[in-house]
């Protein structure tokens, strides 16, 4: 009777313990991935804040001047959302706009689309250990420099 009452208490005991391991791995998966997509949030709003601050900056100091001024650069990606995640998407974003984030305040009539084009196509960035090739396939010239490029991964030979 005792070696029965003592494997229904161990069975007992392992039990607990496993539902206790198996309730901290769901629980850790849970938390980690509503972190991931708070991290995310906040690399997209500090990017936000450093832009409202640069185009702050430069309107301020064309702020008497009566013709159209670049105010603003938005960037359009045009990409697989499998190839690239959204973190390297706000970062190839904030490398393409701190390109052109001497632009900002520039009158229109002085910029030329054709050398802005030029600026970033065919361009090569790198993040976290991968190459992305920029094309540069539309862009609009107003007091709102809209950019529209796509992003292709490149290979990366490994270096052993």
């Amino acid at each position: 009777m005792n070696k029965k009452r003592t494997g229904y208490m161990f069975c007992f005991a392992t039990g607990i313990i496993w539902g206790a391991l198996i309730g901290a791995s769901i629980t850790t998966m849970l938390v980690s991935y509503r972190i991931d997509l708070f991290y995310e949030k906040i690399a997209y709003q500090e990017n936000m804040i450093e832009d409202s601050v640069e185009k702050l900056k430069k309107l301020e100091k064309s702020i008497n001047n009566s013709n159209i001024v670049l105010k603003d650069i938005k960037i359009i990606i045009e990409a697989d959302e499998e190839q690239i995640n959204s973190i390297n998407n706000i970062e190839i974003e904030k490398a393409i706009k701190e390109k052109f984030n001497s632009s900002l305040g520039k009158e229109v009539k002085n910029l030329d689309a054709e050398i802005l084009m030029q600026v970033i196509d065919k361009r090569i960035l790198k993040f976290d250990e991968a190459e992305y090739k920029i094309d540069v396939k539309k862009l609009s010239l107003s007091d709102t420099l809209k950019i529209w490029v796509g992003i292709t991964v490149m290979e990366i030979e490994s270096q052993e």
